[in-house]
């Protein structure tokens, strides 16, 4: 079993994504998914993108039309458009929700995103297989997301080693102090503090202050989930992080430049 015991809407999620993913098996073998990516090109660098190094907080910005929590986000919904203005905005990477059930997503919001960007893209998905590695790749993802807040140590292990062999950079998620020091031991180069508790539902920006410590420098900080105004980022800017993750703050608001511009500090 890949997945750890889970509860309420993050078990929920993660069953269904079993069952999605032997279904996609049935669709397309593993072996056809091998021979998609033979000859694509390398990802583009996700990890270089959001290192900060001397300058400013970087934005991984997400592209994602609903969420559990908060339902349908957005209705003029158009992936392309999006990323295209999160790229003109000022936004380093960009994140796309893929699943379909939970979050409205698809595989087609990547291709699309990916095509009319130079940006860097992270497929944000439960990747609980294998399979979702080469998918992930075959569709054009140049980064994927890992929660270890979901699977086992040992497949966590063994799925973030098969994604840096296929050529994928990994954000390796996780929430809890324990969470974080194991990515950090198997060499995580970026690493990503999920401030909302999936048992409870509720966002703490404390948590990314709290166990950001335990990130060595030469890694790379992103902090996930929560962040609507600049006080919110002020913090996180000032204790180091890297970059921010910020989701349902820019697609629920009607202008998102003027958003990303108030969250990086570029105006009041």
């Amino acid at each position: 079993m890949n997945v750890k015991p889970l509860k309420g809407i993050l078990a929920e999620i993660v069953e269904y994504k079993m069952h999605e993913v032997a279904d996609r098996k049935k669709e397309r073998s593993l072996e056809h998914l091998q021979q998609d990516i033979e000859d694509m090109p390398p990802a583009r660098d996700f990890q270089s993108a959001l290192r900060r190094g001397g300058g400013s907080l970087k934005l991984l910005a997400e592209i994602k039309a609903a969420s559990p929590s908060a339902g349908a986000i957005r209705s003029d919904f158009d992936p392309a458009e999006i990323a295209s203005l999160y790229e003109n905005s000022g936004a380093s990477a960009v994140s796309v929700l893929t699943d379909r059930k939970y979050f409205s997503g698809a595989d087609e919001h990547i291709k699309a995103a990916r095509s009319v960007v130079s940006l860097p893209v992270l497929r944000k998905d439960f990747t609980i297989d294998e399979y979702q590695l080469y998918e992930s790749r075959a569709i054009g993802a140049d980064a994927v997301l890992l929660m270890a807040q979901v699977l086992t140590e040992e497949a966590y292990a063994d799925l973030y080693r098969q994604a840096r062999q296929l050529g994928l950079h990994v954000l390796a998620e996780g929430h809890s102090e324990d969470q974080i020091r194991f990515i950090v031991s198997i060499g995580a180069e970026i690493v990503g503090i999920n401030n909302r508790d999936f048992d409870t539902m509720t966002t703490d920006l404390q948590t990314t202050l709290q166990y950001g410590f335990l990130v060595p420098p030469d890694r790379i900080l992103v902090s996930q989930s929560g962040m609507f105004t600049r006080e919110d980022v002020i913090p996180l800017d000032e204790a180091g992080v890297d970059a921010i993750q910020v989701g349902t703050s820019l697609m629920q608001n009607d202008d998102m430049k003027s958003q990303i511009d108030r969250l990086l500090g570029k105006i009041p």
